[in-house]
């Protein structure tokens, strides 16, 4: 057999076995693993390419190789998930780093970390100041997370309204082109408004590279041609314009009618418009 073609093969057959052990050993990010595992994961590598151009190392003896290095960690996982103390061993513990704005020296000494590496951290997180920060944790992957003091947090809508409208996660109905019946049915619409969606901003279908649908019923399209302008979604808008109609159709009843009982009602629900379009405005408007 020619040395090439031996080589090819031995590397056909190396990379079906890693794409294997890649899919037995999970889905975690680079960034999320272990020392011990990104060590192993080097050395699998190594040990593949070495048994690829390599010919006088044994193909059985390399495969048993990456057989141990690649099972060790999967044993070691399952027994992580089972059992919290082995897991801490394994994977070690989260350190906290400062708590109620003051930095506790003794953590970052014994995870080697100084002064410099802390404050650089924080600033990858728009924190600027210590003082700030009401708890920060080191984790075992080396992420630092913060939580800061409450009156240096952002403003979020829950502060702003006590019981904001849930909001779902948009539904991807075109892509490609294609349309998607699967999302069209969870947000209980069909192909018909699909099409009459699209009909009124003068797109057909194919057309569409990518079509979502937020909680609103608003539909987003995105086109093959960017040169192509596709007009703004304006069921929001025209909903807000529909009740600032109702609110003003209400003011000019009460300045109208004659009858007491009919004018403070108008004047009634006039306030309770006002107060619902305050409300949803902000959420309208976007």
């Amino acid at each position: 057999m020619p040395v090439w073609l031996e080589v090819a093969i031995r590397s056909f057959c190396i990379l079906i076995g890693l794409f294997i052990i890649t899919r037995i050993l999970g889905k975690k990010p680079l960034a999320k693993l272990s020392f011990f595992e990104y060590i192993v994961g080097i050395t699998v590598g190594d040990i593949a390419g070495t048994m690829s151009v390599d010919l006088e190392i044994s193909l059985q003896e390399g495969i048993t190789s990456i057989l141990i290095w690649s099972l060790i960690p999967v044993l070691a996982a399952r027994i992580s998930l089972r059992n919290k103390k082995f897991r801490d061993f394994v994977e070690g513990n989260s350190t906290v780093l400062i708590k109620n704005g003051k930095i506790l020296e003794e953590n970052l000494k014994r995870e080697k970390y100084t002064a410099d590496e802390l404050l650089e951290q924080l600033r990858k997180k728009d924190v600027f100041r210590v003082a700030d920060v009401e708890f920060a944790i080191l984790e075992p992957n080396g992420d630092l997370n913060i939580l800061l003091k409450r009156e240096k947090q952002p403003l979020t809508v829950g502060d702003v309204f006590p019981n904001p409208p849930q909001e779902k996660e948009p539904q991807t109905v075109i892509m490609d082109g294609v349309i998607l019946d699967e999302p069209l049915s969870t947000l209980g619409l069909g192909r018909g408004w699909l099409k009459e969606q699209l009909d009124k901003q003068g797109v057909a279908v194919e057309n569409v590279f990518l079509a979502q649908v937020d909680s609103y019923g608003q539909l987003t399209i995105d086109l093959y041609d960017d040169k192509i302008q596709v007009a703004e979604p304006q069921e929001k808008k025209l909903l807000l314009a529909a009740m600032k109609k109702v609110q003003a159709d209400f003011e000019l009843y009460a300045l109208q009618t004659d009858s007491k009982e009919a004018k403070a009602l108008y004047e009634t629900n006039a306030v309770k418009m006002t107060e619902l379009i305050q409300k949803v405005e902000p959420l309208l408007r976007n």
